[in-house]
């Protein structure tokens, strides 16, 4: 299957916060979209790493993507190495994407910034023929993505760029609240976190909002890029 866009995420739900709506926009486009998770969030403080993948089924299904995929990397400790790159060079080259999204260059949670720099680097290596993978038994061809845009999570980065989310932000919502364990319940007697806080909840739609304002739109979701953006003529931005 080749896929327009594939996302990664460190763990499960980072690409619904960071990208969701892009994703949805995308497909109602009619791009094909996937995502794969490097790890199950096994360290998160709430729920476990059994119910992480029952709610990220549960998000996939929502937002509508063709695959979902979990690498099981060591939630933590996973590391950018030429074992875990060619794990992630084994993706892009089954799914041959055009754009790659993954996590925030630098963020407060150290995989986040780890996980941006794996994932970058494992779309430069997979461009490179004497790179060899195989995939159930068969060898894999080299492919190297167009782009690769990086998502904005908990720190309050300078977009480089934004993406235009208005209409999509219910059903992003919704996707995140697949993963109910994760955030704001108070009814829960589960230990608190950053991302269980009320006011962090209400930050998802204050953002998008603020983003939205300076480009003169209702929601905008920001994204960074690591080489210049280029353009075919002045009338391409908005």
């Amino acid at each position: 299957m080749k896929l327009d866009i594939l996302a990664f995420g460190a763990h499960p739900d980072d690409v619904e916060l960071g990208c969701a709506g892009t994703i949805l926009k995308e497909i109602a486009l009619g791009k094909t979209v996937g995502i794969v998770d490097l790890t199950r969030g096994e360290l998160g403080t709430r729920g476990s790493a059994d119910l992480r993948d029952q709610e990220a089924t549960a998000a996939a299904q929502i937002l509508g993507v063709a695959v979902r995929e979990n690498l099981h990397f060591r939630d933590g400790f996973f590391a950018n190495n030429e074992a875990h790159q060619l794990e992630v060079i084994k993706m892009i080259r089954k799914y041959q994407p055009e754009i790659v999204l993954c996590n925030a260059i630098e963020d407060r949670h150290i995989d986040h910034g780890k996980g941006s720099q794996l994932v970058s680097d494992a779309c430069f290596l997979s461009g490179l023929m004497k790179i060899e993978t195989q995939l159930d038994g068969e060898n894999q061809k080299a492919w190297r993505p167009k782009l690769v845009y990086h998502y904005i999570q908990w720190n309050d980065i300078k977009p480089d760029f934004v993406v235009d989310i208005t209409g999509f932000t219910d059903k992003k919502v919704a996707a995140i609240l697949a993963y109910s364990s994760q955030f704001y319940d108070p009814n829960s007697n589960e230990p608190e976190s950053p991302i269980t806080s009320k006011n962090f909840l209400e930050s998802l739609n204050y953002r998008s909002r603020d983003l939205g304002r300076l480009v003169g739109v209702d929601h905008a979701e920001g994204f960074t890029i690591e080489r210049y953006l280029a353009v075919n003529s002045l009338g391409d931005l908005k």
